[in-house]
């Protein structure tokens, strides 16, 4: 009798532990597959991404609010993270972030590094100058200093256009120092987004802003992701729907007054 019952007592004991396993083994995959993704910004170029110092300090604009309505539509949860735009592609290399939505064009070398989504919006780019400086086009620029935001597109133009064009071209991290570098004389003129560059002339009356030629193909914003990634179908069938049901145009009329 004694042994039957040490018999049933090593099988209860042998079924809890089997279970207690089984419960740890669950738990781990249920952390693996936490539906949150760490998002790369650069919240700088307002009205995109920018830092609301006025009320809360939180990050807001177009891509900020993009960015949630792609997370409740395939229901993840983000959390965000502000770098300089120029190591926004390594981040995503390195596995830093899971993606970046931060007004960035697909250029054939960035695609080398990552994939990207469909484009979600197209702007042009801007030459900004002072309105004494007389100048009104690219053929203005020859000898002058350029100023343009490290590893933008705006910077691949300006250094394209310095091939037939004698211009020196300098880069800052941030927009608001191009800015600030413009008004004190250190350039000549700057290159930025249009999109961009209107909440600046608006508050700045003695500069003065006139669009380059573009392929707008060229100029459009994607969201950056992992190569392979499979959340590149993911994102893309969201801004499919996003689109079609007009929040888009929506989001657009909200940031940018309706001027795409």
């Amino acid at each position: 009798m004694k042994k039957i019952l040490s018999i049933i007592l090593v099988l209860i004991v042998s079924t809890t532990f089997a279970a207690c396993g089984a419960g740890e083994e669950n738990a781990g995959t249920s952390s693996v597959e936490s539906k949150k993704l760490i998002m790369g910004t650069s919240a700088d170029y307002k009205p995109f991404e920018y830092v609301d110092t006025a009320n809360s300090d939180e990050f807001i604009g177009y891509d900020i609010d993009l960015a949630h309505m792609l997370a409740d539509e395939l229901g993840y949860e983000i959390e965000i993270k502000d770098m300089e735009f120029s190591g926004l592609i390594s981040a995503l290399k390195t596995g830093q972030v899971d993606f970046v939505l931060s007004a960035m064009t697909p250029t054939p070398e960035r695609q080398k590094n990552v994939d990207f989504s469909d484009v979600y919006y197209t702007a042009k780019d801007m030459i900004i100058s002072t309105k004494e400086s007389g100048i009104q086009s690219e053929k203005d620029l020859d000898g002058k200093t350029v100023g343009v935001q490290l590893g933008s597109i705006q910077q691949d133009a300006a250094e394209e256009l310095s091939t037939s064009i004698p211009l020196k071209v300098e880069t800052r991290d941030r927009i608001p120092e191009l800015i600030q570098d413009l008004q004190n004389e250190r350039f000549d003129a700057i290159i930025i987004e249009n999109t961009v560059a209107n909440g600046y002339l608006d508050k700045n009356k003695e500069l003065q802003g006139n669009t380059m030629d573009v392929n707008e193909e060229e100029a459009g914003s994607a969201v950056a992701l992992p190569k392979d990634s499979e959340l590149t179908s993911e994102f893309n069938d969201a801004l499919k729907k996003l689109e079609e049901n007009g929040e888009l145009d929506k989001l657009a009329e909200k940031w940018f007054d309706g001027e795409q």
